[in-house]
Parts: structure tokens; C-alpha cells; sequence
């Protein structure tokens, strides 16, 4: 196989331009070793600073599979079981209606409670950061019931009931942070250690990850960057780039989303795992932990499936499995493909998509044209039997209640989707590509509505299940 890194690195630079982000960090490597690393623009705008591969970043969600991995290992050690219900750690806690006993570690680190979107986690950090005035922060301010600042409050939350439940543990995936806040203190119990510490002791500190913290403040990331850690980036209302040091604070919400990390250093987890827990010739993870959190369990097949903490999917016919992130300031994205390759792309702005850096990434280790794209879900041409269906209002209500209306309009599927006119192109079963009405080459997002008695109740936009109004 021949990779032009030439070509790589012009490719990367004239998308990165063409997205006109502030700064960016990418980390390859494989078999070989180190394949590629360096930084795209700033860390630092106001002061000129550059980005590179040993920048701090946020990875935000991306965190969650070292909480998972952490599971994993206690799991093996017999410290707790994956199958154990959450209420042996959290006492006080009752899903209404839900048999205790069905919802396990296991389910929880898979999306699978049957919990829908919920505001916890937007509420935590409207309440403990520095943020600006806007629409969604005066509707946390309003909402919350309070500061959301320790895990008691998310399991008297969750205990409340006051919530529509998707349906029976282990039924429907759909993404939950409290589910991961829960885990975060289930560590701490069964390791008797918290569970930074323990990702410190297991994970970073083994693996050479000498970059790699987590902390919910970034006060730690600060203390150990050197100076050497990005600023944040957001777009105001105008489009133009605000930039700010003001790090989400979440405080339960640890092990969901609160790692500051590298591009270099996160590769090195990555690589990890594509070598059953193997570095550098040393088992720094016992391959049975690797195979509890993505192993053959779990179904390889071209539509992602969450196991613990990472998707896993075929990608040109080979394994990945990965992960993206995001918060303020951040959009992270990053995974390992089988045969020993890992990469990650790292960003300071947040919400913004950084897939087509990953994609380039697997299709420069590949092989393959950089621009190709791996949608696993592809518009057939074909019409869907059933369009009115699917008409009508569904909703979550994880932040600001974020809407997804679907409408038939001369014919054609279309959906707001939070405010985003699309095409609904119909690709398999219940499955349509969302794309952007002004351009119907810009991927939106990918849905699946789910029918009972004739009408669809539900649709998952990418990974959260909204529910019909």
C-alpha cells in the first residue's frame, strides 16, 4: 500500500481552511508507529498561538469509553459485575415502572435503559460555568431545579419519573449522559479509588499519556499543559468567532465528558485497544477487558452499534470502532480501525463537524481516495410506502426542546429538523438521509422512525430517540 503524506497533509490543510476553523490537532498511527501528527492553525488567536499533536484539548465524550474501559477492568477483577443493577450502587434509585433489576451497569453503558433525552447534563453546566446570555441559558436558569452539582441530584431526578420512558431496558439505544454520570461514582465504589485516580493509575499513566487529566474544571489540564492548551472557540450569533477560556464545569457528569487530553496521547489509547490491550509489547490491558467493550458480542455490521462506550461498525470492509465529542469549544472525533490503526482529530470550535478529517484519516491509512465518504446509511432512489406515517412533531427535551417535524410536501419527505430545512431520501427499512435543502449533498443528520399501529411514535436523530408530540 502507498500513502502519499504530501498529499495527506495538503488535503487536511486546504480542508481545514475551507472550514475556516480556529484550531485543530490530528494524530495517526499504526503498526509502523507514528504516521502523522502536527497542529492545523491556533490554539491561540489573539496571541498568535499555533496548535500541534501535544495541544490540550477537550474530548468530551469521547471520555466515556475510559469510563467503560474502567467497568471493564473492575468486571475482571470481580470488584463488580456488568451485570449488577445500578440500584446496588445508588440505593435510593427507581426508574418508575422499571423492574430494578433490569437496569444494569451493562445496559446503562450502552444507552439501553430506555431513558430518553433528558436536561441533567445542560442543566449542570448552565449552572456551574461562566457562560453568555442566550436563549438556552435563560431556559436552563429557568428550568433547573436546581444546581445539578453532585450525583444525588441526578438520581432524585431520575427517581422523579417525571419522563415518557422510550421503553423496556434494553428495547431501544438512545444516547444518555446520566447514564454515564451514574458510572463515573460506580467506579469510585467498586475500585475504592475515584475514578480519576484510577484512569491516571490503569490507563494514562501505563500507556506514556503524560498529557491526559481528568478534571472538571480544567484547572488540572492547566497545571500540567504548560501553556501549551487551546482556548475555545463558538460562532455568535453573526457567524463570527468568539473566543474564551470558560471550560464547561459539570461536575457529576466526570466520566461522561470532562478528559482534557492530546491528539498524540489519545491515539495511544486508541492503538491500545486495536492491539487487544497491547503497547509497545507490554499487556497494558487484559485482552478480556478489550473484549468485553467491543468484542464479538456485539455485531459488526455496516450501521453502527453502541457496545460499551464506542460504536462499532464496518467500515470498507474493516473494523472501527470510535467516538466523537462535544461541548463548548470542543468537537472531538476519534477511534482505531482493525489491524493496529488508530487516529483522532481534535477541534477548538465547537459544534462543528469534524467526520470528514476522520474519514480522511481512515482513508489515507486505507488507502483509499481522502475524500471518500462512509455514510453507512445510503439514499436508494426509491420512495418509502408509508410517507404519511411518519408526518408530524417529535421532540426531546434535552437543552432548549429541540424539535424534528416531518411534513410531505408535493411529494417529497421533508423535516425541520431543530430548525434545519431537509430532504428525508429514503435509504432502507424505517432509514432516511437528512439532508440539507439548499444542498442535497450536505448530510445532515441520518433518522430512524420506529411504527407501531400504522403511525411512527418515535425517531432517532443520530443517536437520541425523539418522541411524538
Amino acid at each position: 500500500m502507498t500513502r502519499d503524506d504530501g498529499y495527506f497533509q495538503d488535503y487536511i490543510e486546504n480542508l481545514f481552511q475551507q472550514k475556516g476553523y480556529p484550531g485543530m490537532a490530528i494524530s495517526i498511527r499504526g503498526p509502523e508507529g507514528i504516521l502523522f501528527e502536527r497542529g492545523f492553525g491556533y490554539r491561540d488567536i489573539e496571541n498568535e498561538k499555533p496548535a500541534d499533536q501535544d495541544t490540550m484539548f477537550g474530548i468530551a465524550s469521547m471520555s466515556k469509553s475510559l469510563t467503560a474501559l474502567a467497568c471493564c477492568l473492575l468486571h475482571i477483577e470481580g470488584k463488580l459485575d456488568l451485570s449488577d443493577p445500578i440500584r446496588k450502587y445508588f440505593p435510593s434509585l427507581h426508574i418508575p415502572k422499571v423492574p430494578d433489576e433490569c437496569v444494569t451497569l451493562k445496559t446503562i453503558a450502552m444507552h439501553q435503559t430506555g431513558l430518553p433525552p433528558l436536561p441533567p447534563l445542560e442543566w449542570s453546566i448552565a449552572m456551574n460555568s461562566i457562560e453568555e446570555d442566550s436563549l438556552w441559558y435563560r431556559h436552563m436558569l429557568k428550568t433547573a431545579p436546581n444546581k445539578m452539582n453532585n450525583i444525588e441530584q441526578i438520581v432524585e431526578y431520575l427517581a422523579a419519573g417525571s419522563y415518557k420512558m422510550l421503553g423496556a431496558p434494553g428495547e431501544f439505544m438512545s444516547y444518555s449522559n446520566e447514564g454515564y454520570a451514574l458510572l463515573s461514582y460506580v467506579v469510585d465504589q467498586a475500585a475504592g479509588i475515584s475514578l480519576e485516580k484510577f484512569l491516571h493509575k490503569r490507563i494514562f499513566k501505563p500507556l506514556g499519556m503524560e498529557r491526559s487529566v481528568l478534571d472538571a474544571d480544567a484547572e488540572s489540564a492547566k497545571a500540567m499543559a504548560g501553556g501549551n492548551i487551546t482556548s475555545l472557540f463558538e460562532r455568535d450569533e453573526n457567524g463570527q468567532l468568539v473566543q474564551d477560556d470558560n471550560w464547561s464545569v459539570l461536575p457529576p457528569f466526570r466520566g461522561c465528558a470532562c478528559v482534557k487530553s492530546t491528539a498524540s496521547d489519545m491515539t495511544r489509547y486508541y492503538k491500545m485497544l486495536s492491539e487487544r490491550g497491547v503497547w509497545e509489547g507490554q499487556q497494558i490491558v487484559p485482552e478480556e477487558a478489550v473484549e468485553l467493550l467491543i468484542g464479538k458480542e456485539f455485531p459488526l455490521r455496516k450501521q453502527p452499534y453502541y457496545c460499551l462506550g464506542l460504536t462499532k461498525s464496518l467500515l470498507a470492509d474493516r473494523c472501527v470502532c470510535q467516538h466523537t465529542g462535544g461541548l463548548h469549544g470542543v468537537s472531538s472525533m476519534g477511534g482505531f480501525l482493525e489491524g493496529g490503526y488508530a487516529a483522532t482529530v481534535l477541534c477548538n470550535e465547537g459544534e462543528v463537524d469534524v467526520e470528514p478529517f476522520q474519514w480522511a484519516c481512515y482513508n489515507y491509512i486505507l488507502g483509499l481516495p481522502l475524500e471518500e465518504r462512509h455514510d453507512w446509511a445510503v439514499p436508494s432512489g426509491k420512495n418509502f410506502s408509508m410517507p404519511e406515517a411518519l408526518c408530524g412533531d417529535y421532540l426531546a427535551e434535552e437543552g432548549l426542546p429541540a424539535h424534528t417535524i416531518v411534513t410531505v410536501e408535493n411529494g417529497t419527505l421533508k423535516a425541520d429538523y431543530n430548525g434545519v430545512k431537509t430532504v428525508l431520501q429514503y435509504c432502507s427499512g424505517t432509514i432516511f438521509a437528512a439532508v440539507a435543502e439548499k444542498d442535497l449533498q450536505q448530510r445532515v443528520s441520518t433518522l430512524q422512525f420506529f411504527i407501531r399501529d400504522g403511525k411512527a411514535w418515535a425517531v432517532r436523530c443520530y443517536n437520541r430517540i425523539y418522541q411524538r408530540v
